[in-house]
């Protein structure tokens, strides 16, 4: 299954932080959107979706000593104030996402055209909903924080029966979560039990914003997630969520990794020039031991190997001696060295060693 769409993929989680004021969501869309044309990098911006005339159990509606009922109360959008940020996210050049917490969220997110859905972690074993979310047949990332094995393996297995597009975030569900905490080495488990899924990240860890994702990166990881926030208003931002400053830093800390790493993870690298060029100055060249004559079978009582190596001298990487060795085709002084146009040997039959061995060297 092609995975491309999660592949680079940064995904800023707005979450409620919007405060239920549709300018403040403007503000958080438009900071965040240039900081991710500023460094060239894929972006989504997320919303929350929740039906709340139904999320919330009626006798619990006026309910403000519990905190997840008031937080969602506080924030409420209406789906005509959402509209206008899905289109500031496309304004913005980013990627509109959204999380459904409940099945008619679901078809919200089919009305705006989201190209991708994401599975919060308190959802990621909600089968109803998320029978409802493989109906639209859109791919999805599922965020893995508190999943058991056998939990990871049906979702798993869930989704590629369908054959719908799945993405797996590692995720510490704890907001914040300490370093100590972030079990990136999960990472590794997740790539190595599900080898054809793309393995993301979704950060709540909030002492620095280049550690984590250098690790990650360099573990496989190819989906971020982080959450966002804005400070210029006085409100008081979470620890676990970024400032336009720290996205801008963790972007940059990801093209570092990523420069780092390189391209070459399914094969074996070229080597650089300089490379080949500084191992080549260490390596020993083949020289006479004593006057040689032509015709003769070299041993290991006719030659010695020293730096330099010169242009055209074969090297110890090809000496051969003994009954399947070299045959000298002339004479060759003491101490002289042995080229490859003095010897009878299979390397003279390949053009492009032939070429590596006159140019190396001094």
């Amino acid at each position: 299954m092609n995975n491309e769409i999660f592949e680079d993929l940064f995904v800023l989680e707005m979450a409620s932080n919007h405060q239920g004021n549709l300018e403040r969501g403007l503000r958080i869309v438009s900071q965040f959107g240039k900081i991710a044309r500023f460094n060239n990098v894929r972006t989504a911006i997320k919303l929350q979706f929740r039906d709340l005339d139904n999320f919330v159990h009626k006798d619990f509606v006026d309910r403000s000593d519990i905190r997840y009922v008031k937080r969602v109360n506080d924030t409420r959008l209406t789906k005509e104030e959402f509209a206008v940020l899905v289109d500031a996210i496309l304004g913005s050049g980013c990627i509109p996402m959204a999380t459904p917490f409940d099945e008619k969220s679901v078809d919200l997110c089919v009305e705006f055209k989201m190209p991708i859905i994401k599975v919060a972690s308190a959802d990621n074993n909600d089968w109803t909903l998320l029978e409802k979310i493989a109906k639209t047949r859109k791919p999805v990332i599922v965020s893995t924080g508190g999943m058991s094995k056998k939990d990871l393996d049906d979702l798993v297995a869930f989704f590629d029966h369908r054959n719908i597009q799945l993405a797996l975030n590692h995720c510490v569900a704890a907001y914040p979560h300490e370093d100590s905490e972030a079990e990136l080495g999960q990472i590794d488990y997740l790539r190595n039990r599900y080898p054809n899924l793309v393995i993301g990240y979704s950060c709540h860890e909030y002492h620095d914003w280049t550690s984590s994702i250098k690790i990650a990166y360099g573990k496989g990881a190819r989906t971020f997630e982080r959450h966002i926030d804005i400070n210029d208003d006085g409100f008081e931002v979470a620890k676990y969520s970024s400032l336009p400053s720290q996205i801008d830093t963790w972007f940059k800390a990801w093209k570092k990794a990523k420069e780092m790493c390189g391209s070459a993870s399914n094969e074996r690298r070229i080597p650089l020039d300089r490379e080949v060029a500084y191992l080549d100055s260490y390596v020993r060249g083949v020289y006479a031991k004593h006057d040689l004559e032509k015709g003769q079978l070299l041993t290991e009582e006719d030659v010695y190997l020293a730096i330099p190596l010169q242009k055209g001298q074969i090297s110890s990487r090809e000496l051969m001696l003994g009954r399947f060795g070299h045959r000298l085709q002339r004479d060759c002084k003491k101490d002289a060295p042995l080229t490859i146009d003095e010897l009878d040997t299979p390397y003279s039959e390949n053009p492009e060693l032939l070429k590596t061995i006159y140019e190396r060297g001094i």
